[in-house]
């Protein structure tokens, strides 16, 4: 099973910067009331260490504390209004990095080529844009900003501590070695862990997806044994994942919530032994003892979400490593003409294993080929290249001299491949048949549907708005036949590559397709992948593949004549 690749660090490092460049006034404006928020968080502390101390020396009246306390009462409410809105701001911003994040993931999954995503496991794609893209979403939106506030409120007491008393700083930072070594042993583990639980993950699903498709199949073949044993392999690999991350937990969680206490402690027993030496003052130790036990909280919030980053890190390169097999957009030339070429076109699924041989072929324009042979044969493999869905190892497919797949991935459809599978979007009849042409008018749309006969369409409670799919009206096999080739009617392309277009459907359905694909065919090239030799028949010219090679061209009468490939399947078609 192929999978999609994963996005080392480095290019991880440079997505995340990308996604943060359109955010840089936002992201100064978060950093500057984070700061804001934090060094109000000290005037409380101060004030009530103050406080205790002027009381202990006698120097305070009444009101002089009726008034400090006052202060921090105040500077609490600020203090409380600073994190309201700091962390409303990074919510947003998070929110709107997230919204990149998905439109980006969702725009290269429909990016990437046909011949990669056949042979994807659907788990592994489906899991990348489902539960990875929800992993980085709650990442962004809250883990990224709590720990970015969090390490901000430590630079800041810790300074502020340092600053009351060098003793009392160095105190505080006792703790610090302990949490950079074990942050330092849980993240040089943490990434390939969880690339692992995903991956895991990935396996699950595509089996499950695999069991539920295939379920009439395994009961029929009696393959049960056989499935529940790789489902148990799977979920043994998925459970000895998770395992291995709890493990990391196990170790990290302990490890800093005993370093969150140690702080305090000593701060506590260094300030008191100071107080009574006569080195400080008891204000001194009121304030930096409460100054270092609001490290608790940034600590605690560093460390609940230090594991979701993690994961979100993991599942960030999974969602990056789809952009990685997007073929960049390439300058294109203007095709002069429509006249298909192919030269020397080579192809193979698996190395080492060709499937084409070295193809010459050349399609007039408004011809109708017929491309026979028997299974296995290379005929579809040929259709998808001609329509540029895959592109050949060797050799090239041209349109009017440019290489159509190049075309292809530039937008241009003037060559359109219509296969037996006909998928109906979730979505408006309008946006079922206007992703073909971004912005046609109803009036196009409208005469599309005309054109293949989809009659059904007048019934429509909403017209083109009605909804499709889920949720909505379903359609028959025939009129998502008839949708589909509305869709390619819309898109209007010079050149029609048929691949067993009719082939699923029940011999009523057959005829209205039928129908339909003759009125979509209408001044246009088409090439038909026949598997039935009377489609044949009927066409300009016939070409013959045998084993990766186009082996006869020419009329059905000059074919039979020749008495060769063509001849034995004829006469084998017709007994």
């Amino acid at each position: 099973m192929t999978r999609l690749p994963v996005a080392d660090r480095q290019e991880v490092r440079r997505a995340a910067l990308r996604l943060m460049r359109g955010e840089r006034g936002a992201l100064v404006a978060v950093s500057l009331l984070t700061l804001a928020t934090a060094l109000a968080g000290l005037v409380g502390p101060y004030l009530l260490g103050k406080i205790v101390g002027g009381i202990q020396r006698g120097g305070l009246t009444l009101s002089t504390v009726d008034w400090m306390a006052a202060g921090v009462l105040g500077t609490a409410v600020v203090h409380l209004v600073l994190v309201r809105y700091s962390s409303l701001l990074a919510t947003r911003l998070g929110e709107r990095v997230l919204a990149s994040s998905r439109e980006e993931a969702v725009a290269r999954s429909l990016a990437l080529p046909a011949r990669v995503v056949d042979r994807l496991g659907v788990g592994d794609l489906l899991t990348r844009v489902t539960s990875d893209v929800g992993t980085v979403g709650v990442t962004l939106r809250d883990g990224a900003p709590e720990v970015f506030t969090g390490v901000v409120h430590l630079a800041v007491v810790f300074v502020a501590v340092l600053l009351l008393d060098p003793v009392l700083g160095l105190a505080a930072l006792t703790g610090m070695p302990v949490v950079a070594w074990v942050l330092r042993w849980y993240l040089r583990r943490a990434r390939t862990a969880y690339l692992a639980e995903s991956e895991a993950g990935a396996d699950v699903a595509e089996l499950t997806a695999a069991v539920g498709e295939g379920s009439r199949t395994i009961e029929t073949y009696g393959l049960r044994a056989r499935v529940v044993a790789a489902s148990d392999g799977a979920i043994a690999v998925s459970h000895a994942t998770r395992m291995r991350t709890l493990l990391l937990r196990s170790v990290l969680f302990p490890v800093v919530e005993f370093v969150n206490v140690l702080p305090t402690a000593l701060v506590l027993l260094v300030g008191g032994l100071s107080h009574l030496s006569g080195w400080v003052g008891i204000d001194v130790v009121v304030t930096g003892s409460l100054l270092v036990w609001r490290l608790v909280d940034p600590m605690d919030r560093i460390l609940f979400w230090a594991e979701n980053l993690q994961r979100g890190a993991a599942s960030f390169a999974r969602v990056e490593g789809i952009g990685a097999q997007v073929e960049p957009a390439r300058e294109t030339g203007v095709p002069d003409g429509d006249l298909i070429e192919l030269r020397g076109v080579r192809y193979s699924y698996v190395d080492g294993h060709e499937v084409l041989h070295g193809v010459d072929l050349v399609v007039q324009p408004g011809e109708r080929l017929a491309v026979v042979g028997v299974s296995g044969a290379g005929k579809s493999t040929l259709g998808r290249l001609i329509a540029g869905v895959d592109r050949p190892r060797e050799g090239s497919v041209l349109v009017g001299g440019v290489p159509v797949a190049d075309l292809v991935a530039a937008g241009d459809q003037r060559v359109v491949l219509v296969t037996q599978e006909h998928h109906v979007f979730i979505g408006t009849l309008r946006e079922n048949l206007a992703m073909a042409a971004p912005g046609a008018p109803d009036e196009r749309l409208a005469e599309a549907l005309r054109t293949v006969g989809a009659r059904w369409v007048e019934a429509l409670p909403d017209g083109l708005d009605t909804v499709l799919g889920a949720g909505g009206v379903t359609l028959g096999p025939a009129q998502a036949q008839q949708l589909a080739l509305a869709r390619v009617e819309v898109a209007d392309p010079h050149t029609l590559v048929l691949d067993e277009a009719t082939s699923s459907l029940d011999p009523a359905t057959t005829r209205h397709a039928e129908r339909a694909i003759a009125a979509v065919r209408e001044s246009r090239t088409v090439i038909a992948i026949a598997h039935r030799l009377q489609t044949a028949r009927d066409a300009d010219r016939i070409a013959v593949v045998d084993a990766g090679r186009v082996v006869e061209l020419g009329t059905h009468d000059e074919l039979v004549a020749l008495d060769g490939t063509y001849s034995a399947l004829w006469r084998s078609w017709h007994g």
